[in-house]
């Protein structure tokens, strides 16, 4: 994977957006993190010209490359726009998630971690980046790791319905797929107000509608729930490509 250039490693800024593979947020405020406590500034906010969307395949994170779960990517506006229906309600093109600041003497080691960990169909991409306190400058360039449509684990439009059967019942060495939802679900609100985000909140409700559906329990999260906080973006990290596409539920 190419190396983004590290001249202004002052400001080596990254954008987590959703859930790690050891089941921790890196949306919420406590400082417990997996890179070793590497950052040294965090700030919620968003980036603009995106969604978020459970349209990543998972093989060896929340699945098995018999039974592939479904984590998140972001897709910009203009393959959005390609690849769904033009009856679809437009989203807000507005995800909300957390920056996070790696000081100097800490962006090489911090860089090739990330590498590692996003071998699985993700690439390195750059968005600014627009803090929730106004107090806070805008980041013009805030480093994120994303799924491109064109990675082989990418599987584009899915009916939430069938999404949800899924995410129900896969499982992968990570945990239960039906964790990692609920963990980001949670994660988000913590976030404040405006960081609703109604792909996850409706794909949380028919998932535990499913849950119900089966008899089976676990199907929602307490309100006592906890999460702690990682900065790792929401990956799998098989070195290995989509397999069983045709399992793939389409609709």
């Amino acid at each position: 994977m190419a190396q983004p250039s590290t001249e202004n490693q002052d400001e080596f800024w990254l954008f987590g957006y959703g859930i790690d593979s050891s089941g921790t947020s890196l949306l919420k405020k406590q400082q417990k993190l997996i890179i070793i406590g590497k950052q040294d500034r965090r700030a919620p906010g968003y980036i603009d010209g995106y969604v978020r969307r459970f349209w990543q395949a998972s093989e060896d994170h929340r699945g098995t490359s018999a039974h592939p779960g479904r984590v998140v990517t972001l897709i910009d506006r203009p393959h959005y726009d390609c690849i769904v229906p033009p009856s679809t309600p437009p989203p807000s093109y507005r995800v909300w998630g957390a920056a996070y600041h790696i000081p100097q003497q800490h962006v090489n080691e911090v860089q090739e971690y990330l590498d590692i960990r996003e071998v699985n169909g993700y690439s390195i991409q750059y968005a600014p980046f627009q803090p929730a306190s106004r107090e806070e400058r805008p980041i013009e360039k805030c480093m994120v790791y994303i799924g491109l449509p064109s990675n082989p684990q990418f599987l584009g439009p899915q009916s939430l319905d069938r999404l949800a059967a899924t995410i129900w019942r896969c499982k992968g060495p990570s945990g239960e797929n039906r964790d990692y939802l609920f963990m980001l679900e949670e994660a988000l609100k913590d976030l404040g107000d405006g960081a609703d985000d109604e792909h996850v909140q409706e794909l949380a409700k028919r998932t535990r509608e499913t849950g119900m559906a089966s008899g089976e329990n676990g199907a929602t999260l307490g309100d006592g729930f906890s999460i702690e906080v990682a900065i790792e973006k929401v990956t799998s990290n098989s070195k290995s490509s989509l397999k069983g596409t045709e399992e793939v539920e389409k609709p």
